[in-house]
């Protein structure tokens, strides 16, 4: 029996969950993007929201502090990241890297079953796209590249690749008024499956790059970013 676990209640929390309730569920939800670039969150709202004490909370915000999904201010509580220009562009470049190399990787390492299920991922796609259903093309778009994550079989680019912020950086530099999903976006993806299918890494290297780089090249990181919370 976990060390936490004795003694504790049928269905309390114990520290340890209580503490991964506050970090995964904080951490979550900045990445969800629900929260705008620079906002400033205090412990007594986090604490009510997530139903902790302001130390389990405080500790769960040094951790997400030093990961970098938030910056701290001395009796101020923590602001949301937001990012320049330059290192959002330093992000996303790491980001189309990294995604490439695991692709490549997919397609080699892939087990059928992990195919099916990107396959799957991908009729689902292609369905909310044709009903116009944005939420659930974003949910699939989510799914797809997690698992071909997944499905490369590499911990250690994948363990990289999980260190990135790109998608605070994609929700501060977005442009609402583009189309979504972007234009040729589906055949994309499209193409990075049919590399892995085909047992492709170079080809599955190369339209991972280019689907990564076109989505990059779609957000404003040659302008003045959005005011938080516009």
């Amino acid at each position: 029996m976990d060390s936490e676990s004795i003694g504790a209640e049928p269905g309390t929390k114990t520290p340890g969950t209580r503490y991964s309730h506050a970090y995964e569920g904080l951490r979550s939800l900045l990445l969800s993007g629900s929260i705008a670039p620079d906002t400033r969150l205090t412990e007594a709202d986090l604490t009510r929201m997530f139903d902790v004490s302001r130390s389990t909370m405080r500790t769960a915000l040094a951790r997400l502090t030093q990961e970098g999904y938030v910056t701290g201010e001395v009796n101020r509580g923590v602001r949301t990241r937001s990012f320049s220009v330059e290192e959002a562009a330093d992000i996303l470049e790491a980001r189309e890297i990294l995604e490439a190399a695991l692709a490549g990787k997919a397609a080699e390492r892939a087990t059928a079953q992990e195919v099916e299920e990107l396959r799957t991922t991908l009729q689902e796609m292609e369905e909310a796209q044709s009903r116009g259903d944005q939420d659930a093309y974003s949910r699939g778009n989510r799914s797809f590249h997690q698992q071909i994550k997944q499905a490369s079989h590499q911990t250690t680019l994948a363990r990289a690749y999980d260190t990135l912020l790109y998608p605070l950086v994609m929700r501060q530099y977005r442009n609402l008024s583009a189309q979504h999903p972007r234009t040729g976006s589906f055949e994309e993806h499209q193409t990075i499956f049919l590399a892995i299918v085909t047992r492709n890494p170079d080809a599955a290297n190369a339209a991972m790059r280019h689907h990564v780089g076109s989505a990059r090249r779609a957000l404003l990181l040659d302008k003045t970013p959005h005011p938080p919370g516009s």
